[in-house]
């Protein structure tokens, strides 16, 4: 099985469009100590084995890539969107990246592929998976395949973070949307190329991961800190769940 072709034509039209690799451009491309690092907490407790590579899971432009590069021996940024792959590499080029950049490589990769999952993961071997907020943006018909590949990634000793938006957040940008002045500027290439993010219920999460053989091992609740801001100047948060997942210990 492969993503659905709307879904792959989605992402490729909206990160081909992103003007360039200045971070912050994206609403979800905040500041990696708000994001990545904030999710290391929680994250980092729970990993048996931090000697294995990890796999940031729909990098987009590389952002948090690069940030978690500095926290493992190998980090793989993959997306599914050739377009974002070629601005994390362009990013990974810059002068200001240093030994950081030299720690990660991209590549595209359609993570619902069972043969390309398996194939990565005959590479690498069993990984920590780093997914933030790719779930609820995808199809409803490929989000058990997705799951699945983060399964045979992770393999026995792997653990996996993923961080989604909650119900509440969908209903959150359902509100900006209708706002008189429309959508915030950064959240309107995101409805206009057809993603639809927070349409995952909450309690589907932990059950796409336990149909999958994966136990949660631990959970609960954090903000998806964004780089949109309200009217008042306040910055967009928007209401998320977290989970740390793997084989039964």
């Amino acid at each position: 099985m492969s993503v659905t072709s709307r879904y792959k034509d989605a992402w490729e039209g909206f990160w081909h469009e992103v003007p360039g690799t200045e971070p912050g451009e994206v609403i979800w491309d905040a500041d990696p100590t708000l994001t990545a690092g904030q999710h290391l907490a929680l994250y980092e407790p729970h990993i048996d084995a931090p000697g294995l590579a990890l796999v940031d899971l729909g990098c987009g432009n590389g952002t948090q890539t690069f940030y978690l590069a500095d926290r493992f021996p190998r980090v793989l940024g993959v997306d599914l969107s050739p377009s974002a792959i070629t601005l994390a590499r362009a990013a990974a080029g810059s002068a200001d990246r240093g030994e950081t950049a030299g720690a990660t490589e991209f590549r595209v990769l359609d993570a619902t592929d069972k043969d390309a999952v398996a194939a990565l993961h005959a590479e690498t071997g069993d990984c920590n998976v780093y997914m933030r907020g790719v779930l609820h943006q995808s199809d409803p018909k490929d989000r058990r395949a997705l799951v699945d590949g983060i399964a045979v990634l992770v393999g026995d000793r792997g653990r996996a973070f993923v961080v989604e938006l909650a119900e509440a957040a969908g209903r959150r940008l359902a509100g900006l949307a209708q706002s008189p002045d429309g959508p915030p500027p950064k959240l309107r290439p995101v409805f206009r190329h057809g993603i639809v993010p927070g349409a995952v219920a909450d309690s589907d999460v932990a059950d796409l991961f336990t149909a999958a053989g994966l136990t949660v091992l631990t959970g609960g609740e954090t903000p998806l800190i964004t780089t949109e801001y309200e009217r008042d100047g306040s910055r967009i948060e928007l209401p998320s769940l977290w989970l740390v997942v793997g084989r039964a210990v």
